[in-house]
């Protein structure tokens, strides 16, 4: 579909796994009815330490699975789920465990926190709504009082420090918030929340042609794969020189199949066509660079592979999926679906109806440890994502109803 320097790769599903039949004996058979059962039918005090061990990964202490439990009792097992929460390793180990994989093409938990991380940490914790975590001027750092090495836009030292020490990132006298205006060189109109992190421009800007922080974006955020979203009705006149109209020789792949990402793919992308993440050498000393009024080189990769292709004159952006099948993506219709920059893209994606269901169903996976599966599920998902819109975009609140909700399961 693309051709660059660098493609972005697409993940491969992992292969199904083979499981071998075999019946289960009368006794394992009787003991797997009283498991389902006990899950079925499991009273306060069971609700309460599953509601503490899905949200902290740690058993409760007495005082706490025995106030817990009378909430539930009381019809209250969203109130228990927040006493749950109160626990630092909500903070510090499940949520860096649910954010870190947003922040790396290998979508991999096993990493130092990053200024990314540490910011979707801080938003939950707070209550900022969650709705601003692609575009505002936001970032949350380390308190000074830790004698921490100072933020950098070329290491992640800081973050590593601060992670090294155990320290409670639930705690607001140890992480605060501040912007990354202030720190990190950009101007404020040009921050776009997470997308503008250190942690993201290594990943997602480093290289390429800056088309990997719109995919990636899309997968984290918005729950779908540009593959997913593929719309070969839109014009492709917004299309960049470096995809070729006739991939080995044949025009019809590319009506057929690039077409449909691209079409809507790069009008978008174009919101990032003055950042770069600029290293010598080693990208762990790398940092964003922000050049306003002027697109980076990588906009013109390739531009000979189709001459009359479209040339990147700005940062001016365009939503074409608010027409076509992508319109059931529930475009929020009091914005405008264009504009200029990354902020601008940011709010446009967060606005959508399948951000908040995408942040729901993450969360579902997360806390019930599997993914909706059926009716009651789905209605569920719906209601919890209905209710995060209403009431500003508190993750934490969807992290309590979905645990109230799976607390029997």
């Amino acid at each position: 579909m693309e051709a660059s320097t660098t493609p972005v790769p697409f993940p491969s599903s992992p292969a199904p796994r083979r499981v071998a039949y075999s019946p289960l004996p009368g006794a394992c058979a009787a003991v797997l009815l009283l498991i389902v059962c006990s899950a079925s039918s499991a009273g306060p005090r069971e609700q309460a330490a599953r509601i503490h061990a899905r949200l902290t990964g740690v058993p409760p202490t007495e005082a706490v699975l025995e106030s817990m439990a009378a909430d539930i009792t009381a019809g209250q097992a969203s109130k228990a789920a927040y006493t749950a929460m109160q626990n630092d390793n909500f903070y510090s180990v499940v949520l860096k465990n649910f954010a870190m994989p947003w922040t790396n093409r290998a979508q991999t938990q096993y990493a130092p926190l990053n200024d990314y991380v540490a910011t979707v940490i801080g938003m939950v914790r707070d209550d900022v709504p969650f709705n601003t975590v692609l575009s505002a001027d936001i970032l949350y750092v380390g308190a000074s009082s830790l004698g921490l090495p100072a933020y950098s836009t070329t290491n992640n030292d800081h973050y590593a420090q601060l992670e090294s020490t155990g320290a409670k990132l639930g705690n607001p006298a140890v992480l605060v918030q501040t912007t990354q205006s202030s720190v990190a060189g950009i101007p404020a109109a040009a921050t776009a929340g997470v997308m503008t992190t250190r942690a993201s421009a290594q990943s997602f800007f480093q290289l390429g042609t800056n088309r990997a922080m719109f995919r990636f974006t899309l997968i984290n955020h918005l729950c779908r794969d540009v593959t997913d979203v593929m719309d070969t009705s839109r014009p492709p006149d917004r299309i960049r020189q470096d995809v070729s109209r006739s991939p080995g020789g044949d025009s019809r792949v590319f009506m057929n199949n690039c077409i449909g990402c691209h079409s809507g793919m790069d009008p978008m992308a174009q919101a990032f066509a003055y950042y770069d993440f600029v290293f010598t050498t080693d990208p762990s000393t790398g940092s964003i660079q922000y050049s306003a009024g002027k697109p980076v080189a990588k906009y013109f990769h390739n531009n000979t592979t189709f001459p009359a292709g479209f040339v990147t004159p700005d940062d001016s952006w365009t939503n074409r999926w608010r027409q076509g099948p992508n319109s059931v993506l529930g475009w929020n219709t009091a914005l405008p679906g264009s504009g200029n920059g990354a902020k601008s893209l940011g709010a446009e994606l967060a606005g959508s109806d399948q951000f908040a269901q995408c942040q729901v169903q993450k969360v579902f996976k997360a806390v019930c440890l599997r993914p909706p599966s059926n009716d009651a599920d789905r209605s569920q998902v719906a209601t919890i994502a209905s209710t995060f819109k209403t009431t500003g975009y508190k993750l934490k609140q969807v992290f309590a109803d979905t645990a109230a909700y799976c607390s029997g399961s």
